[in-house]
């Protein structure tokens, strides 16, 4: 009880914070979103592809040999960060980052050339895959072609062009948004991409620095062209999923989840935070859920340093609580390094021990509408168990329905939960083995195990 208290309290204190972040509870938390959104993205998984760690060749003909893997898992969207050429003024380590651009309409020499480029992304439409760029809007590098226009850039008191202020982002110009010809320019960038080379829409970085109606501006030029996926690195501006954005990052959850890992909190949080879902994003819109991501694993730690033995649980909520679900590259591979961001430091794949783990939660998904994405899948129903280290959960769509029990805890118990309405015949999703669900289910749970329950009338 005490942890429950503690735990609704940070909850309350993280919904204040949220306000000052341009989250508020308004109208905009149930109005339905005006964005269009692309048929093929509605039960899709997103894998992001982190080209120069990749493969020991760190080119982009050297990951098309994965393709195949890729597909036999099952992932649908690819999303690549940062293609561009990298600026070297004020670079940071030897090959500086992906974010620090030199050129939005040319490819990094070091991952191959532009048609290179064109021909990955066709074979990739050919194998069923889409692909969305990463995008930088909120700054470029310090030898951007873009800086010889002063105007274009935000500046100091004394005229001098800065980085992003309240960060230690040296190797990145701040670019300034009052500026119509630059925001022409950029979004002209954007639409070559998607004209020129075919790709399926973009990851913004920092999506919250860029105002809102340069986001909407570009999202109306790139429907021109064709129907988009935008995903936004942003949390708490929900206007941005109105007219701009589909999805934006879930990190809320990835720290809940890391708080559970590590005993600081419990099942119960979860629940309190799912339960909100369809108040907080509008009709159509959903989070990206994730248990790492290329700044994670770089600078916060792998998903087995930060969740320990939670780690496959975790994985699981991601495909079914709603929200798309983010894998990135390596952790097919389990892998447990920490990627090297201004260097070069190939993942060791280790021979895939977990594909088939990631490719049984996207067949799950595909499989079952109830999981669908956004408007096209199941609202969330928890089960009251009585337990707070036990998430149970519902979700059903168009007679499918799954069934989840959780155990998120290093503990080992026996629990009766009560499914009433819910008891009856289903498939273990895990073994396929038809079972029979009593109105008062005895689950024994090994510490941070799961069950997964499917049916279909």
């Amino acid at each position: 009880m005490k942890k429950r208290i503690a735990l609704f309290l940070i909850i309350i204190l993280t919904i204040i914070n949220l306000a000052g972040c341009g989250f508020k509870a308004t109208k905009t938390e149930t109005k339905k979103t005006l964005i269009r959104e692309p048929e093929w993205i509605k039960n899709s998984v997103i894998y992001e592809v982190n080209v120069r760690q990749y493969t020991k060749e760190g080119t982009f003909k050297a990951f098309r040999e994965h393709l195949p893997r890729l597909k036999e898992m099952g992932v649908d969207v690819l999303w690549f960060m940062p293609i561009y050429p990298i600026s070297e003024k004020n670079r940071k380590g030897t090959l500086g980052s992906y974010y620090s651009i030199k050129d939005y309409k040319a490819v990094n020499p070091e991952f191959g050339t532009l048609e290179e480029f064109k021909e990955l992304v066709d074979e990739c439409h050919k194998m069923g895959f889409k692909v969305i760029l990463d995008w930088v809007a909120n700054h470029t590098g310090w030898d951007h072609l873009w800086i010889k226009n002063k105007d274009w850039y935000l500046t100091d008191s004394e005229g001098n062009i800065v980085n992003p202020p309240g960060t230690d982002w040296t190797d990145v110009a701040q670019l300034n948004y009052k500026n119509e010809e630059m925001r022409k320019a950029m979004i002209d960038a954007m639409v070559f991409w998607v004209k020129e080379v075919g790709v399926d829409g973009y990851r913004c970085d920092v999506a919250g620095r860029v105002p809102v109606d340069f986001w909407e501006k570009a999202r109306e030029e790139l429907e021109k062209i064709k129907p988009v996926y935008m995903l936004a690195e942003d949390e708490g501006n929900r206007e941005y999923l109105n007219k701009a954005f589909n999805s934006n990052y879930n990190w809320r959850l990835m720290h809940l989840m890391e708080s559970i890992a590590n005993g600081r909190a419990d099942a119960f949080g979860i629940r309190r935070f799912a339960e909100n879902f369809d108040k907080i994003y509008p009709n159509g819109s959903y989070p990206m859920n994730f248990i790492t991501n290329h700044d994670e694993n770089s600078w916060n730690g792998t998903e087995f340093e930060r969740m320990k033995d939670a780690v496959d649980v975790m994985a699981m909520l991601t495909f079914t609580l709603p929200g798309i679900p983010l894998i990135y590259s390596g952790q097919e591979a389990a892998s447990n390094k920490r990627l090297n961001f201004f260097e070069k430091d190939e993942i060791d794949w280790k021979n895939y021990p977990k594909q088939d783990f990631y490719k049984n939660l996207i067949r799950l998904k595909k499989e079952n509408k109830a999981l669908w994405n956004g408007e096209h899948g199941g609202s969330i129903k928890f089960i009251d168990v009585k337990n707070d280290n036990v998430l149970a959960f519902v979700r059903e769509n168009e007679g499918n329905r799954v069934l989840v029990f959780a155990n998120l805890s290093d503990k080992s118990f026996d629990l009766e939960v009560p499914l009433n309405e819910y008891a009856g015949k289903y498939t273990d999703f895990n073994t396929n083995d038809k079972v029979k669900l009593k109105k008062n289910h005895l689950v024994k749970f090994s510490p941070w195990s799961y069950t997964i329950y499917v049916s279909s009338k």
